[in-house]
């Protein structure tokens, strides 16, 4: 059974013993250098901060949400004992085949317990990290829904945007170029309107998932999300912008964006690792309305030097994502894909093949490298055969030092979507554009039948010595 909200979501995640409570740090350094601590090591616990010094016990953030494999296939609705190419390949079956289910449009909610309008609107009430120490101020919205509606068609889209909030009543969004937000928020200014917008920061972590993966445009992701749980998220609509905002929800904030309307933004430590966004001047939100649960949680994330909590979560979901899309462009004999967490899910991805075809191998690097799921911000894309296990990068190094001759197997793609936290990006004043490699590592075709054996313990044997001494192998232990 889908859980109903964040709170319902920790109670189980506590159960499974991955809950780590923390008390008195406070936001402006400790939360912030806490979560990154913890977050360098993959399969670390959820952490919750309480008791933050300046705001009422029970004002609490919760952090690291998504750092291990056990909870990401718990939020994707999976089982919890699946190594990480079982959760590829499960989440690629359930992608393909779900059905997107609408959310249901309900009147009451916890997240209206308080409604907060006018003099009574302030961000502030609210213990907001700053996340890393070169931060250019506190932010709200990290592991947040940043929820729109295209004026025309009545599409809802959210996403994962950066939301700075240093003042009471106003707050600064980020958006990438290309992103669905902009071009729903252009789309009201070309019609001389300002641009209604709604943040949500606390709520059920799927929901979080889902606005940082490539949902394709004109599918919300709301839709998306209730095919994943296999039932509908219950919304209201917000009381300003009627915008659809989760009933269980945390703390929710709606406004208006107008055109022209600027305020320098940044920096922020991002998922490249970097703090390579800079000081720029984006659209100011003008808060009208602040909704909140008693005692709120925001959910939040520290974007660090991967694998961190913004992106380890990206690696399977987009991995399969990859996967159906290779398959959904024709491309046959494809064993294996993962999007690396230590590029952050997007910046290196190895693609395993059975080349059925001279060319394949290339073909699939190709459309790997710039298919939907990784079209974003991508750099390096590997192809190996299928017996490299393409989780092990020793494994994936070796291939490409042993099989890819650079004199001919290296392609080089120009031009390519990319964005300013892209610490490569170009040209200067825009920096939107990348350039990407793709490595051909696999045997060449036409050298299968006579390129030299592996020298490896073969899989039958292998079988035969883990029965036979079973007591000096434990299967864990080997891959």
């Amino acid at each position: 059974m889908p859980v109903k909200d964040l709170r319902e979501w920790m109670e189980k995640v506590e159960a499974m013993g991955e809950l780590q409570e923390v008390n008195e740090a406070n936001w402006e350094t400790e939360i912030g250098a806490i979560t990154d601590l913890y977050q360098q090591k993959p399969g670390s616990p959820a952490l919750l901060f309480d008791k933050i010094p300046g705001y009422p016990e029970g004002h609490r953030v919760l952090s690291n949400s998504c750092m291990s494999l056990k909870r990401v296939a718990f939020s994707l609705e999976l089982p919890l004992d699946l190594n990480p190419m079982e959760l590829v390949k499960a989440w690629q079956q359930k992608e393909k085949n779900m059905k997107p289910i609408a959310p249901r449009e309900v009147t009451k909610g916890p997240l209206l317990e308080n409604v907060r309008v006018g003099k009574d609107v302030n961000l502030l009430d609210f213990p907001i990290p700053k996340w890393h120490e070169q931060d250019g101020g506190r932010f709200i919205g990290t592991a947040c829904l940043v929820v729109m509606k295209d004026p025309d068609t009545g599409w809802v889209n959210f996403g994962a945007y950066r939301v700075q909030s240093d003042e009471k009543d106003w707050a600064i969004l980020r958006m990438s170029p290309g992103r669905d937000g902009i071009y729903i928020r252009d789309k009201y200014w070309k019609q001389g309107k300002p641009c209604p917008v709604a943040v949500v920061v606390g709520q059920d972590p799927l929901l979080y998932m889902v606005s940082g993966i490539e949902v394709p445009h004109g599918v919300s992701e709301y839709d998306y999300a209730g095919g994943i749980r296999g039932e509908a998220y219950d919304v209201v609509p917000g009381p300003i912008t009627g915008i659809p905002l989760p009933a269980t929800a945390e703390l929710a904030f709606e406004g208006e964006m107008y055109e022209g309307e600027n305020a320098p933004e940044g920096p922020f430590g991002e998922w490249t690792g970097y703090y390579a966004g800079g000081v720029a001047p984006e659209p100011v939100i003008r808060i009208k309305s602040i909704l909140h649960r008693n005692n709120p949680i925001i959910l939040g994330s520290a974007p660090a030097i991967p694998p961190s909590d913004t992106t380890f979560y990206r690696t399977p979901m987009r991995s399969a994502m990859i996967w159906n899309q290779l398959e959904g462009a024709g491309v046959a004999g494809v064993k294996g894909v993962w999007a690396h967490e230590l590029g952050g899910g997007r910046l290196f991805t190895v693609v395993s093949i059975e080349q059925l075809h001279p060319g394949s191998a290339r073909q699939a690097g190709l459309v790997a490298a710039n298919c939907q799921a990784n079209a974003y911000c991508g750099r390096i894309t590997i192809v190996v055969d299928e017996d490299i296990d393409v989780t092990d990068l020793n494994k994936v190094l070796w291939a490409v030092v042993t099989r890819c001759d650079p004199a001919q197997d290296l392609e080089i793609i120009r031009r390519a979507w990319s964005t300013r936290l892209d610490p490569l990006a170009y040209p200067e004043d825009r920096r939107q554009l990348n350039n990407r490699l793709v490595i051909d590592a696999c045997i060449p075709f036409e050298k299968r039948k006579t390129f030299p054996a592996v020298a490896t313990t073969s899989p039958e044997l292998k079988a035969q010595m883990m029965k036979k001494w079973a007591d000096i192998f434990p299967v864990k232990t080997c891959k």
